[in-house]
């Protein structure tokens, strides 16, 4: 499950709990939230297990391109070797190994260049999709508070409220103190 329809479903479960009148709490269904919790919880690795896939999938490319430039190596070797043995003229034999050579070491610079970027552009992405997702939670959150503050301001001292249902909880929702507004 998307871990943003999750917080969006946090997020509306606090809305939809009702607020103790003259404090900062909010009744919310204790089950429902946890549940939603659980889902996150699975949610988030599935996530990580991605870039991990991903990383995989990269190591994987990389040990391709070696073994392809092991084999290109390989065969450059063997054929040197051959034009040598075929040739007088192990100059020319030589530079063409050496030539060989280095376009497998070129080549294989190349195929490592590419698998790290694309591994790089996705775990970026993923970085962003977390952000994106921890400034949403931490706004929604913000934004509850302030409404609660705003209406216990707004409201006259009355009498207590009854006692809550066994299936509600009161929860107390404080802002992240490592984010800076």
């Amino acid at each position: 499950m998307d871990i943003q329809h999750l917080v969006d479903r946090l997020e509306d479960l606090i809305d939809e709990g009702r607020h103790v009148p003259f404090s900062k709490f909010t009744l919310i269904d204790e089950e429902r939230a946890l549940e939603i919790i659980d889902q996150m919880r699975i949610s988030v690795p599935d996530q990580i297990e991605k870039a991990s896939r991903l990383i995989n999938q990269r190591d994987r490319l990389l040990a391709q391109a070696n073994e392809e430039a092991t084999r290109m190596l390989e065969l450059a070797r063997e054929k040197s070797e051959e034009l040598v043995r075929r040739d007088s003229i192990s100059q020319t034999a030589d530079s063409r190994a050496k030539n060989i050579i280095e376009q497998a070491r070129r080549e294989a610079e190349g195929i490592r260049a590419d698998a790290d970027q694309y591994v790089l552009e996705v775990l970026k992405e993923l970085e962003a999709q977390l952000i994106q997702n921890l400034t949403v939670a931490r706004n929604g959150i913000a934004r509850v508070l302030e409404e609660r503050e705003a209406a216990a301001s707004q409201q006259p001292a009355a009498a207590p409220a009854p006692a809550a249902e066994k299936t509600e909880t009161l929860v107390e929702i404080e802002p992240d103190s490592s984010q800076a507004s």
